[in-house]
């Protein structure tokens, strides 16, 4: 019987075959030989990605905004249950990954590929089940639908994050010194009141949408570099800053409200949905056979710098906690330069996280009109989808909980819930043992309360604060 992935060939969905990641635009396939399952190492001298490269893009992968809102993450778990609860996630979503590439390795030497994406893997798992098979090119197409959902929603956070600590910094700036040495809570004070965040979402909008007309994300490849770089620097000085004023005795809640532990919950799943970069990472070293010591050094140093700052920064700003941790940094132009960095860092990040969306919503779209036609519908679209992503961030200009509403909605499903269902319906035909069926099944139930869960109290917060608002108008 011909497989479904054959039935779906040439039909110009909306999915299409190929799922991109950010990591393809800046660091292209190896040329030689493909891989299989059982030929692990490239041949010749010059390919593939070395291991610390692939280490660098996996910490890359991993970090970003959703390591700024973590200490509000703790404050609702809780002093003692947040750092234990980013703990068993941090192990579960690494769980999931190596989960992820191990199917992914059974289907490619299956199928005969040497490589998968995370949506063909979930598609030739679905082919293992006679009575999913004529319906597998739907999984494929689930897990698209959620890559557009995450990524887009990252960009949405990018544009509250950018728009909060640039306008923090332009209120402050009449008062910002050279002496970092403030006492208080929230340090940034708020001396001259500007225009309404969202203002500044509408300010921003004209520079991401050039930045998104970049014809090939290669010529960011230095800026990149750069934000990176600047990145790096901005995390040790809160880091700095962070440690040097805890402030004793601590008195804080060692466990936190129970309504609040679904946003906990949709923060952390948000800083952890790294999964999307995992196969394309291993795909692309030249020694895949070392991915997993990668995948477990890697995700160690990432659940490290997520517990550590989530804890010293809930321990050194208490109940005062921010969005974002840089919320709360002081008015002296070292820390108000650490916003402006990182804004810059998130600013260039951008483009590689709307590059997934894009290249599978665009192509299929282009390719129904005329050539003479097709670069300027390209860009008309790439501006329709930064809008689009910009009017989503307008309707919910709150950093923590649109954080915690993405992280719910759509990376509860690719790094918690899909990867279990892929293991069962991979080996299907062998069976697994009733312990890996129990252990499949909680993953899956506890991804799936998360987001029924978070999504509701996301939801309920963000009606809630805008009734505020309007009461206090």
């Amino acid at each position: 019987m011909m497989s479904s992935s054959d039935d779906v060939q040439g039909e110009g969905s909306l999915f299409s075959d190929q799922n991109p990641s950010e990591l393809d635009a800046l660091c292209p396939s190896p040329p030689g030989p493909a891989r299989t399952q059982r030929h692990y190492e490239r041949i010749g001298t010059q390919t593939g990605t070395s291991f610390c490269q692939t280490l660098i893009h996996l910490l890359k992968g991993n970090i970003g905004t959703g390591l700024l809102g973590l200490p509000l993450a703790v404050k609702n778990a809780g002093l003692v249950l947040g750092p234990v609860s980013l703990l068993c996630m941090g192990l579960i979503a690494l769980h999931c990954m190596r989960v992820l590439v191990d199917c992914s390795h059974y289907l490619s030497a299956k199928m005969n590929r040497p490589s998968l994406t995370y949506g063909e893997a979930i598609q030739y798992s679905m082919e293992n089940v006679s009575w999913l098979r004529r319906h597998s090119h739907w999984g494929k197409r689930t897990v698209n639908l959620f890559l557009i959902i995450t990524q887009l929603g990252f960009c949405c956070v990018y544009f509250v994050f950018l728009s909060d600590n640039v306008k923090q910094v332009v209120e402050a700036a009449n008062a910002t010194t050279f002496n970092c040495q403030v006492d208080g809570g929230n340090q940034t004070q708020v001396l001259v009141p500007s225009f309404d965040s969202r203002l500044y979402m509408l300010c921003f909008l004209p520079a991401f949408i050039l930045l998104v007309f970049t014809p090939n994300l290669k010529y960011l490849a230095p800026l990149s570099l750069i934000a990176n770089l600047v990145m790096a620097t901005s995390l040790v000085l809160i880091y700095f800053y962070s440690i040097t004023h805890i402030k004793y005795p601590i008195d804080l809640p060692l466990v936190g409200q129970a309504k609040d532990y679904p946003l906990f919950f949709g923060t952390a799943i948000f800083a952890f949905e790294g999964i999307g970069v995992v196969l394309p990472l291993e795909n692309k070293m030249h020694r895949p056979q070392s991915f997993p010591l990668v995948l477990y050094l890697g995700m160690g140093i990432v659940t490290f710098l997520y517990i550590s700052l989530g804890t010293i920064g809930y321990i050194c700003f208490g109940a005062d906690i921010g969005g974002s941790i840089t919320l709360n940094l002081p008015n002296c132009w070292t820390y108000q330069a650490v916003k402006l960095l990182y804004c810059f860092g998130i600013f260039i990040t951008f483009a590689l996280q709307f590059y997934v969306p894009a290249e599978i919503l665009i192509p299929s779209a282009v390719a129904r009109v005329p050539e003479h036609w097709e670069r300027a519908v390209e860009l008309v679209l790439r501006a329709v989808l930064v809008i689009f992503t910009c009017t989503l961030a307008i309707l919910i200009p709150e950093l923590d909980l649109v954080i915690s509403l993405v992280g719910s909605v759509s990376s509860s499903f690719l790094a918690l819930i899909f990867p279990p269902i892929l293991q069962v319906l991979t080996f299907h035909g062998e069976g697994l043992s009733p312990a890996s069926l129990t252990k499949n099944l909680v993953i899956s139930f506890v991804g799936l309360v998360g987001f029924l869960a978070g999504t509701y109290v996301a939801i309920e917060q963000i009606v809630a604060r805008n009734a505020l608002k309007r009461e206090l108008q």
